[in-house]
């Protein structure tokens, strides 16, 4: 079976790297393709130059090149409507349809659809102007929890510790002068506890748990400084107990699934609930419709089935027919490289130097590019550096162990990841 991988980031590399270990193309004489892709996808798959805002076009090559699978990486395309244009070429696509992917499109959405279905949630009030923002912070106490409603790359929530702080990211969702045409935020109470992830796979009926993780927003050791798309996470979030992951699939993802099936937009994908460990139980923070980067990584690196399977079986409405998926038992962690000046704008060019790297670790490509045969810094998150442990030390040990050994002098990175695990596992021990 031919597969195509739409993307260019840390996940797209993962989920790469993951499918081409698969029967479809290691037994079945497949093609693994990845449109744009970056100098690490090339290394397990075929790059083609492919827009995927061009809906013809992938749908055009899906048919000349016989793709059987299409896997949707990003948002943008999701909330774009592509997984729709491919299932009306007949074309079988990972990922939701336009009117699902609007979990993650819309947080005014996803917390409307809360209120229906019942599920567990941070007090809301969604306002269209700055002047309606101030004056619903008024019914809120600090820290106050403004967030953009749409796509901003992980990075469109602001926790405001102030009421000034607050104002200040409402104007920059809306300015200060006239209403901007379809500008909306999310206020919401701020939830107190620890944050975990969970993963769900679905093929609009059936629905499997697919794993957990604990990512790192925060650019700066401690959680410091400002909200980026994450400086690292670690597999599995063992804070998220096996009882916990029951109850968010029993009072969170599966009353997600059923309502939006109930509503007439049946979700298809993998569904990644960002989770809050509260005083009083477990609540929903938000929705991604599709894999988190950098949890993809450890997720694909734990993950011991086959992926294009799974995906297919999503795909193609078949998922009840599979075994659930299996994960390995060892803990994996990964360690984000940024470049200087992320999350506001990063360096780029920056020469990178991957020779002195050991084994027993992978380097997913995140932001690079090649300039003249060398790699080079091509973005925010530049590489996402993974390893497997016992425990989540061992893991973090072997992937600093490789970071130290990376010459990427424009380069930085949080030191401090699965530090909350591992004040737990130091505790149990003592």
């Amino acid at each position: 079976m031919n597969i195509l991988v739409l993307g260019s980031g840390g996940r797209e590399h993962a989920l790469c790297w993951k499918l081409a270990q698969s029967a479809a193309v290691t037994k079945e004489g497949g093609t693994l393709y990845a449109a744009p892709g970056n100098p690490g996808i090339a290394e397990c798959a075929k790059l083609v130059a492919l827009d995927a805002g061009d809906h013809a076009a992938v749908v055009d090559f899906c048919r000349e090149r016989a793709i059987g699978l299409v896997v949707i990486g990003p948002e943008a395309p999701l909330v774009d409507g592509l997984a729709d244009s491919l299932r009306a070429a007949d074309v079988p696509v990972f990922g939701p349809s336009q009117a699902a992917a609007q979990l993650e499109g819309s947080k005014a959405f996803t917390k409307r659809l809360c209120e229906r279905a019942g599920i567990p949630t941070a007090r809301y009030v969604e306002v269209t102007s700055y002047a309606e923002g101030v004056a619903a912070l008024s019914t809120f106490t600090a820290p106050f929890v403004i967030k953009a409603d749409g796509l901003a790359a992980g990075k469109g929530v602001t926790i405001a510790e102030y009421n000034d702080a607050a104002r200040h990211a409402l104007i920059d969702i809306f300015g200060e002068g006239e209403p901007q045409p379809g500008a909306k935020a999310v206020i919401e109470e701020f939830m107190h506890g620890e944050e975990a992830s969970f993963f769900a796979l679905t093929d609009g009926e059936t629905v499997v748990p697919f794993g957990s993780a604990q990512d790192h927003k925060r650019v700066g050791d401690g959680d410091t400084g400002p909200n980026t798309g994450g400086m690292g996470a670690y597999s599995p979030a063992r804070v998220l107990t096996e009882a916990l992951q029951a109850e968010a699939m029993e009072r969170i993802v599966l009353p997600t699934v059923r309502q939006m099936a109930e509503d007439g937009m049946p979700y298809s994908g993998v569904l990644y609930a960002g989770l809050m460990l509260t005083p009083d139980g477990i609540k929903l923070v938000e929705y991604n419709a599709r894999f988190g980067d950098p949890e993809c990584q450890v997720l694909m690196t734990r993950l011991e089935g086959d992926l294009a399977e799974i995906m297919l079986a999503c795909a193609e409405g078949t998922l009840a027919g599979l075994p659930e998926p299996r994960f390995s038992d060892d803990t994996a962690l990964t360690v984000v490289m940024a470049a200087k000046g992320y999350p506001g704008t990063p360096e780029k060019g920056g020469a990178i130097d991957l020779s002195q790297v050991g084994g027993g670790v992978t380097i997913f490509h995140a932001g690079t590019a090649l300039s003249d045969g060398h790699l080079v810094a091509n973005g925010g998150r530049v590489l996402a550096v993974t390893a497997a442990g016992r425990d989540v030390r061992e893991a973090r040990d072997l992937a600093y162990t490789a970071v130290d050994a990376i010459d990427f002098p424009t380069g930085f990175c949080r030191r401090d990841i699965g530090y909350r695990e591992i004040a737990r596992e130091e505790e149990r021990e003592s």
